[in-house]
């Protein structure tokens, strides 16, 4: 161990009595009334030494000021040499930074926000632009040389001309049909876009959720099922209807819940029995059934006084 590592240790007198001094720059450089008491003193070499001073201010627990005073070789002047806010041992800290590209998540876009994608992205690939022509001799090529002509002999047809001498375009009847077919973008869906698209729609609306464990049935059997287009059609589909917590969501045929189409027959509302006996009707009384050629009245056929209406 040489003797500069050993004077290092031991704080130099002059520099650790400079308390107040360091306090001031410390008071200089932070706000009115956030520097606290002393905490401490290190050694940073020969003639160097630095004071710890609690922050009060709100937001930063456990920081310390830190003032680094120093005097030179045979000299009794200290001097402020750096002050600079440092955190403790117990500070509280920021998590460490992330990009945000690793930081976002779904859901985090709002109105107006842009999403940009690496030109190298994985999920992404060239798509058909128009740019490259097909070999003369491929199938693609007959097949637009054929719309062409066609194209050419009805508009010719329709407008009373003769065909022009010069063909087409091949190239942009070519663009035309990929427009057509859906085809005509920069990039497209790669494979292994396709596959984490898959995976991540497996993972929320797939077999293996709580909701698919207790479901009756699959999506597969359920009206409310929209097929998809492509291959993903063969393992996923959109569901339609509004109760289930899956609506308007991309969901595996595998996947069900309790508002499955066939799972349940909603019942006919219990009709109420007739009435034995009708409380709501009108019984005839007959006040006069002498005058009217009847020798028993009403109330005497249900058990009542039989001389009601006699005078």
């Amino acid at each position: 161990m040489s003797a500069a590592t050993t004077r290092s240790r031991t704080p130099d007198r002059l520099c650790a009595e400079a308390v107040d001094l360091a306090r001031e720059a410390a008071e200089e450089a932070a706000a009115p009334g956030v520097v606290g008491e002393h905490v401490s003193l290190v050694s940073e070499g020969d003639r160097v030494v630095t004071h710890f001073f609690e922050c009060e201010e709100l937001g930063y627990r456990g920081w310390r000021w830190a003032v680094t005073v120093a005097r030179a070789s045979r000299a009794k002047i200290v001097t402020v040499d750096e002050t600079v806010l440092l955190p403790g041992p117990d500070a509280l800290l920021a998590p460490e930074w992330v990009p945000w590209s690793e930081r976002l998540r779904p859901g985090d876009m709002g109105p107006g926000d842009l999403l940009p994608t690496e030109a190298e992205d994985l999920r992404l690939e060239p798509g058909f632009s128009g740019e490259d022509a097909p070999p003369p001799n491929s199938i693609i090529a007959e097949t637009s040389q054929e719309l062409a002509d066609r194209v050419e002999a009805e508009d010719a047809e329709l407008t009373d001309r003769a065909p022009a001498d010069t063909v087409l375009n091949a190239r942009g009847e070519l663009a035309a049909i990929a427009e057509e077919l859906g085809m005509r973008r920069a990039r497209v869906l790669s494979r292994y876009g396709l596959h984490i698209a898959a995976d991540r729609w497996d993972e929320a609306f797939g077999p293996k959720t709580p909701m698919a464990q207790a479901a009756p049935a699959a999506c597969v059997t359920c009206g409310f099922l929209v097929p998809m287009a492509g291959s993903l059609r063969q393992a996923f589909g959109v569901c339609a209807n509004e109760f289930s917590p899956a609506d308007g969501r991309v969901v595996s045929l595998a996947y069900g819940c309790g508002g499955h189409s066939e799972a349940a027959v909603m019942p006919k509302p219990p009709q109420p029995a007739p009435h034995v006996f009708d409380s709501m009707g009108t019984d005839e009384f007959r006040l006069h059934p002498d005058r009217e050629g009847g020798s028993v009245s009403a109330v005497g056929q249900n058990g009542a006084d039989d001389d009601l209406g006699h005078s």
